[in-house]
């Protein structure tokens, strides 16, 4: 991932035209809870990156480049192809007699458009690596708040999730069925909802506090699995950024 990042800026750089272009970087904890029964929350340091010339850009820990758009200051819109990690799943030490389920990298095609502050993306991705071996569909409507002395950022989050990702991340194999004492398990695709915002509080011009709150709730195919405990999938970000003009 760090080196599609660094692709990324170094193509920008060359095709941008010349003005100055913002990019914000920063790294701070990441928590993720886990839905699965016995199942340790995720706590990892992730690293931040804020970058949009029109040509290229990089969304916290998603990168794109776009083939078709156009930006101004009342409407933007694009196309674009995307590739971000999913972090899910778990280890077979961690629910007994369950093989590992892997996180993965997901790769695909964006449309995003901006009117104003509100903003709408939808994304339809698919499994680079070959964890689940399919798709998800995703839109997301949000809008950007400006108040004196922080920014917020709030948004709705709808995910299709096709049966072949489900089953990878919920389902239980026969092969699991006698060694985990789990009953086999096989479910449908299903649609995830989800509410997030972004906080930023600048200290200086340069240097912010970004926090970011999520949560997620499950698809009932999902929800429904013998090895889920919650219907719920709570993750958070705290960071400190820094940004400036190249």
């Amino acid at each position: 991932m760090k080196y599609l990042l660094l692709i990324v800026l170094i193509l920008s750089t060359l095709m941008a035209k010349d003005e100055k272009q913002k990019v914000t970087i920063g790294a701070g904890p990441f928590m993720q809870t886990q839905p699965y029964k016995n199942v340790d929350n995720i706590l990892i340091a992730s690293p931040v990156v804020f970058f949009d010339n029109g040509i290229a850009y990089v969304r916290w820990s998603r990168a794109g480049v776009y083939f078709l758009g156009d930006r101004d200051d009342d409407f933007s819109w694009g196309l674009s192809a995307t590739v971000q990690p999913r972090v899910y799943g778990y280890k077979s030490s961690d629910i007994s007699g369950m093989d590992e389920r892997k996180n993965t990298l997901e790769g695909g095609v964006a449309f995003s458009a901006k009117v104003h502050k509100a903003y709408i993306e939808t994304m339809f991705l698919t499994d680079v690596l070959d964890r689940y071996e399919d798709f998800i569909f995703k839109t997301e409507i949000g809008y950007d708040f400006e108040f004196e002395g922080f920014s917020l950022y709030p948004s709705a989050i709808i995910v299709y999730q096709s049966s072949s990702f489900i089953n990878y991340y919920y389902g239980v194999k026969k092969s699991e069925e006698e060694s985990s004492g789990f009953k086999q398990y096989s479910p449908n695709s299903g649609v995830q909802l989800g509410v997030q915002t972004y906080i930023k509080y600048p200290f200086t011009k340069e240097i912010s506090a970004l926090v970011n709150l999520r949560v997620d709730k499950l698809s009932n195919e999902a929800s429904s699995s013998p090895i889920v405990k919650d219907d719920y999938i709570y993750s958070s970000l705290l960071s400190l950024t820094y940004s400036f003009y190249y």
